[in-house]
C-alpha cells in the first residue's frame, strides 16, 4: 500500500510518501492550499491519505474522498502522540510517524462530518464565542465601576433595561470626556460593544433556529422537558451519526464526561472526568442540567440519588446526569423516538 501522510501546517503541508511493504519512505513539502493538496494526490496516486485532525481538516478530507481515496484523520489526544519524553520533533518526524502508524493499523482516527454538518457546527461554536464575549464585556464594565467607588445589581439584575439605562446615563462620548473622567468614556464603549454583541448574537440564534424547525432530529430532542434548542442542535450536529456509537459508554466517552482510570495491580482508582470530549457539548449538557433539575423530573430524581444527601458531590451528580442525559438523547436519535417520562429500561442501568 502506497500511503501519503501530511503534516498539515499553516502555510507548507510537509508529506512523506510511504510504502507500507518496504517502509522506504520520501519527503515533499508543498504549500498549504486545496489546489496544491489536489494536486499532490492526484501526482502521487496513493492508495490512503493520512493526517492530523486539525483546522484544514475539513477540505483536505473533502479533496481526498472526493477523489476516491481511503482517508484516515489522526485524533491526536492518544498517547502515541504525547511527545514530552522526545529529544527529537519537527514536520518531518510527525509526518513519518503518521505513515507508520498509519501502516500498522495502530493510528487511533477521528470521525469527519460532512460539510453541511461541519457548518453548523461552526455556527453553534461561534454563538458560544459571542456569548463568552457578552460575559467578558460584562466583568470589564463591572470593575470600571468597582474602580470607581460604584455598584450595581448583582446576576440578571443588573443587565434590565434599567439598569442598562442608568448605566448610559452614568458614560460620556469618549471624545466630551475630561482627565477625571475618562472612565465614563470607557463605559460608553463597553456599552455600544455589549449591545452590538448582544444583537449579532439575535441573529446567530435566528439562523440557527430557522435550520433547526427543519431538523427531524432538533425536533426529537426538543420533546424532553428542560431542554431547548441550543442543546437540542448541538447534540445532533456533533452526534452527526447515531450509529457509529455501539453503546451507550462510548457516547459518554465521546464528550469526555466519563472518569478517568488508574489500574495497577491490585489497585484501581478513577478520578475526574477525562475532559477529552468537546467542550462546547459537555458545557451546555451541565449547564441545562442545572437549569433542568426545576422542570425534568427524571433528571430530579437521578441527581438527588446520586447525590446521596451530600453537598460534596454536587458536582459528581451533575455531572453523571449530564452523560446519562446525552446517553438519552443518542438513544432518541438512533430509535427516532421521542422522550418518555417514565422508562425505566436496561438504558438507566447501562447509563
Amino acid at each position: 500500500m502506497k500511503i501519503v501522510a501530511m503534516d498539515l501546517g499553516k502555510n507548507k503541508t510537509v508529506v512523506c510518501i510511504y510504502d507500507q511493504k518496504s517502509g522506504k519512505h520520501k519527503y515533499q513539502t508543498v504549500r498549504t492550499g486545496p489546489q496544491e493538496i489536489h494536486d499532490l494526490i492526484v501526482e502521487q496516486e496513493p492508495e490512503r491519505v493520512v493526517f492530523e485532525i486539525c483546522s484544514a481538516a475539513g477540505w483536505v478530507y473533502d479533496i481526498a474522498r472526493g477523489l476516491g481515496i481511503e482517508v484516515e484523520v489522526a485524533n491526536t489526544n492518544g498517547q502515541a502522540w504525547r511527545w514530552k519524553n522526545i529529544r527529537r520533533k519537527n514536520d518531518r518526524e510527525d509526518a513519518l510517524k503518521l505513515a507508520q502508524l498509519s501502516a500498522m493499523e495502530q493510528l487511533r482516527t477521528v470521525h469527519i462530518p460532512n460539510r453541511k454538518v461541519r457548518q453548523k457546527r461552526a455556527l453553534i461554536q461561534y454563538r458560544q464565542s459571542l456569548v463568552a464575549r457578552c460575559v467578558q464585556i460584562k466583568n470589564s464594565i463591572r470593575a470600571i465601576l468597582d474602580k470607581e467607588g460604584l455598584t450595581m445589581a448583582g446576576g440578571k439584575s443588573g443587565w434590565t433595561k434599567e439598569s442598562i439605562g442608568e448605566l448610559k446615563l452614568m458614560s460620556l462620548p469618549l471624545e466630551e470626556c475630561d482627565v477625571d473622567n475618562l472612565w465614563r468614556g470607557s463605559l460608553r464603549v463597553e456599552l455600544e460593544m455589549l449591545s452590538k454583541a448582544t444583537e449579532l448574537i439575535k441573529q446567530v440564534e435566528g439562523k440557527l433556529d430557522g435550520i433547526a424547525k427543519k431538523d427531524s432530529g432538533v425536533q426529537i430532542l426538543r420533546t424532553i422537558n428542560g431542554v431547548g434548542p441550543r442543546l437540542a442542535e448541538a447534540v445532533v450536529a456533533y452526534i452527526d451519526e447515531p450509529g457509529r456509537f455501539k453503546k451507550g459508554k462510548q457516547v459518554g466517552c465521546y464528550a469526555g464526561l466519563t472518569p478517568r482510570q488508574y489500574q495497577s495491580g491490585d489497585s484501581n482508582r478513577v478520578g475526574k472526568i477525562s475532559g477529552q470530549g468537546n467542550k462546547v457539548l459537555r458545557a451546555l449538557l451541565v449547564e441545562v442540567c442545572w437549569l433542568g433539575l426545576r422542570h425534568n423530573e427524571w433528571m430530579r430524581r437521578t441527581y438527588q440519588r446520586i447525590l446521596r444527601g451530600s453537598a460534596s458531590r454536587k458536582k459528581i451528580a451533575i455531572t453523571a446526569v449530564a452523560r446519562k442525559l446525552l446517553i438519552r438523547c443518542w438513544a432518541m436519535l438512533r430509535d427516532g423516538t421521542e422522550w418518555r417520562k417514565e422508562n425505566k429500561s436496561a438504558l438507566d442501568i447501562a447509563a
